[in-house]
C-alpha cells in the first residue's frame, strides 16, 4: 500500500513502525519514519507520525541515534551449494549474509555440479526458496560450448551471465576464442567476468618454480597474478564489449590500472560497469606477512598503491558497485603455499561495517555508502522494486548502530567455515536490526529462523 492511510480501515492493518530512525537514501540524510505494512513500505514520513499510526501500529522500533537504509545487494557470493558444502551452503552463508545487513545476494556458477544450464539453475533457485533467509538469484555460468543453454535464460529470473575469462575455484575458464566472442555477440543480458589472463599466470608460475620448486611462498601470489594480468585480460573484456554492443560487468578489479579503462560518470546509460570488493579496499600487500593465506583471492590483493587508486576510483564513479566475492574455504584448505593454498575467503557478514569504517576514516561519507551497496546494484542489475527507501516498495531494511563498537570474534561469526579474515579487528558501528520483506530476520545478535527470502526479480 502507499500513499494516505484511510483512518477507517486503520485498525485492521498490521503494520511496524520504524521511528525517528536516520534515514539515508538516494544521496541524502534525514530523520524519519517507516511505515511497514506486510512485505512493503507504506509510509515515510519525514515529520511527525500521526497518533492514529502510533497508536495501532503492532510494533514501534524507536530507531533515534540508527541510521536505517535499504538491505545491501551483493552482487557476488559463492555460498558452495550444491556439491561444496562442507565450505557453507545457502542456510548457513544466507544467514551469515542478514547479520552483516545484506538482504539480497546474486550467486556464482562454480559449484558441483556447475551451474551451466538453465535446469541446473532452476533447481538452484527451488533449493534456495526453502533454504535462503534473505533474498536470491543466480548467474548462469558460461562455457566454451554452451551457447544454447545461455540462450535459454528467462531474463526476468537471471542476473546475468558469468563468464570466467581466467581461472579460479571450479575452473570454469572460457579460453576458446571464438566461444568468448560469440557470448558477447548473442547473449542479451548482463556478462560478468573475472578478468586475469591465463597466458600470463602461467609463465609467472614456471619463473618462481624454478626459483622455489613446488611450494611457492604466499607473497608473492600477487606477483603471480599480476597486475598486468588483470590488466590484459580486462582490456580485452571491454574491448569485445564495445565491439559488439554487450552489457559488461568487470567484477573484483584489483589494480590502479584497470580503472583507466572505464568511465567516471554516473551509472546511468553505462554499458561498461565495474566492482570493487571490500577485501581489496581494506587490505594491501603488506598484509601477507600477517595474514598469509588468508587474504589470498583471485585476483589477488596488491600494493597500496593500487588499494588507493581503488579506494579513488570509488569515490569518482570509475568504480559502480562494491560487493564481497564471498568465498568460504575451510581453514585446514587454506594451508600450504601459492599453489596449495585455496582461493577465497568469508566476507559476507562484515562488508557493510568494513564500508562504514572506511567512511570513519573519512575516506566516503555514508551516502555514498548506500548508493555503491544498495542503489547501484540494484540499478545495474534491473532489480525490481528493492535497493532504495521508497513507498511500496520492498521492506528490505537495516538499522545500523553508529555509535556500538563491534569485535570481530570466531564466537559471534556465522560461516559455516568458522573464520574470517577480520577477526580481531573492531568496527566502530554494529548492524543493530535487519529486515527482509518486512520480517526482522536479525536483531542485536540474533537470527528468526522461521523466515525465508524470496527469488529476486528483474526489470528486463
Amino acid at each position: 500500500m502507499t500513499g494516505l492511510i484511510n483512518n477507517s480501515t486503520i485498525q485492521q492493518l498490521d503494520m511496524i513502525l520504524i521511528h525517528k530512525a536516520t534515514i539515508i537514501n538516494e544521496g541524502n540524510s534525514f530523520t524519519g519514519s517507516l511505515l511497514l505494512e506486510g512485505e512493503r513500505i507504506s509510509r515515510i514520513f519525514k515529520g511527525d507520525v500521526p497518533e492514529a499510526v502510533l497508536n495501532t501500529c503492532r510494533q514501534v522500533i524507536d530507531a533515534r541515534g540508527l541510521w536505517l537504509m535499504p538491505g545491501v545487494i551483493d552482487d557476488q557470493v559463492h555460498f558452495r551449494d550444491p556439491g561444496l558444502t562442507h565450505k557453507g551452503d545457502i542456510h548457513t552463508e544466507s544467514r551469515a549474509a542478514v547479520a552483516g545487513g545484506v538482504t539480497s545476494y546474486m550467486e556464482m556458477p562454480n559449484t558441483n555440479p556447475q551451474t551451466v544450464t538453465w535446469d541446473a539453475l532452476c533447481r538452484k533457485m527451488e533449493m534456495a526458496a526453502g533454504k535462503s533467509v534473505v533474498n536470491f538469484s543466480f548467474y548462469l555460468g558460461a562455457t566454451n560450448d554452451n551457447m544454447e543453454e545461455l540462450k535459454k535464460a528467462d531474463l526476468k529470473q537471471v542476473c546475468g551471465v558469468k563468464v570466467f575469462m581466467g581461472s579460479s575455484t571450479g575452473n570454469m575458464l572460457v579460453d576458446n576464442d571464438k566461444a568468448l566472442r560469440r557470448i558477447f555477440a548473442e547473449v542479451d543480458t548482463l556478462i560478468a567476468t573475472h578478468c586475469e589472463k591465463e597466458e600470463i599466470i602461467r609463465k609467472n608460475i614456471d619463473i618462481y618454480k624454478k626459483e622455489f620448486g613446488d611450494f611457492i611462498p604466499i607473497q608473492y601470489h600477487p606477483l603471480i597474478r599480476s597486475a598486468e594480468a588483470c590488466y590484459q585480460s580486462s582490456a580485452h573484456a571491454v574491448e569485445l564489449a564495445d565491439k559488439y554492443g554487450s552489457k559488461l560487468h568487470v567484477l573484483h578489479l584489483s589494480t590502479a590500472r584497470e580503472l583507466s579503462l572505464f568511465d567516471a560518470k554516473p551509472l546511468d546509460g553505462k554499458k561498461i560497469t565495474a566492482e570493487v570488493c571490500v577485501h581489496h579496499l581494506w587490505f594491501s600487500d603488506a598484509d601477507y606477512e600477517k595474514m598469509g593465506s588468508r587474504i589470498k583471492w583471485n585476483p589477488a590483493v596488491k600494493t597500496a598503491e593500487d588499494r588507493e587508486a581503488l579506494r579513488e576510483g570509488l569515490k569518482t564513479g570509475k568504480l559502480d558497485v562494491v560487493a564481497t566475492d564471498h568465498a568460504p574455504h575451510l581453514l585446514s584448505e587454506k594451508e600450504g603455499g601459492v599453489l596449495q593454498a585455496a582461493s577465497g575467503g568469508p566476507l559476507v557478514q562484515h562488508s557493510l561495517q568494513v564500508m562504514f569504517e572506511l567512511m570513519k576514516k573519512g575516506l566516503y561519507n555514508k551516502e555514498l555508502v548506500v548508493e555503491k551497496m544498495c542503489h547501484a546494484p540494484a540499478q545495474l542489475f534491473q532489480v525490481r522494486e528493492r535497493g532504495f527507501i521508497r513507498e511500496g516498495y520492498y521492506a528490505d531494511l537495516v538499522l545500523v548502530d553508529p555509535f556500538k563498537p563491534y569485535t570481530v570474534t570466531p564466537e559471534n561469526l556465522f560461516y559455516k567455515c568458522g573464520w574470517s579474515p577480520f577477526e580481531g579487528n573492531t568496527f566502530s558501528c554494529s548492524i543493530h536490526t535487519t529486515f527482509v520483506n518486512g520480517n526482522i530476520v536479525y536483531q542485536n545478535g540474533s537470527l528468526t529462523e522461521n523466515v525465508l527470502g524470496k527469488a529476486l526479480e528483474f526489470n528486463k
